[in-house]
């Protein structure tokens, strides 16, 4: 057992690495959509952590059609149930085709499972991965131990930390 607290076994993501990654993203995707040249017809973020990636995609892509699902799945840092709050117009969506669904960070899988299964043939991209959420991603830059608690810049403020060994 670890006597590491849930921040000390953290990976902290900056706004720059964020954007990075997401270009990175962006990238990986390009010209292997469903449509002519390997375009894409929309990108879906889920909220509120793939806004930021999903919109970063959007300009690398030059996809102009972007929309949001709204899926709740923790409640402050204890995962529960997945339930959708708000989604997608249904005609842009139909089952999915041609939309790429991203999110900032699969876990356990069970908010893209949800999503997926009421687009079972949207990709689903998410810039980070963590072992056990792996199977519910078609696309994704880094994966993470699943212990590891990504600290997103979005959920940061700045402040003075002690160091781990020794004294100030």
């Amino acid at each position: 057992m670890s006597d590491l607290l849930p921040h000390e076994k953290g990976f902290h993501v900056s706004w720059d690495q964020i954007h990075r990654d997401s270009r990175a993203l962006a990238w990986r995707l390009d010209k292997h959509g469903p449509g002519e040249d390997g375009s894409w017809k929309a990108v879906v973020a889920i909220t509120r952590g793939g806004m930021a990636p999903a919109m970063i995609v959007a300009r690398e892509l030059d996809i102009r059609m972007v929309d949001t699902i709204s899926v709740r799945s923790y409640h402050h840092q204890s995962q529960g149930e997945a339930e959708v709050l708000n989604r997608p117009d249904d005609t842009m969506m139909g089952d999915g085709t041609g939309v790429l669904v991203v999110d900032d960070l699969v876990d356990s899988g069970k908010t893209l499972e949800l999503v997926r299964e009421m687009y079972p043939n949207a990709h689903f991209a998410t810039v980070y991965a963590k072992p056990k959420g792996r199977a519910q991603v078609d696309t994704f830059i880094t994966e993470v131990s699943q212990d590891t608690w990504i600290f997103f810049p979005w959920d940061m403020a700045m402040q003075y930390v002690k160091p781990y060994r020794g004294e100030d």
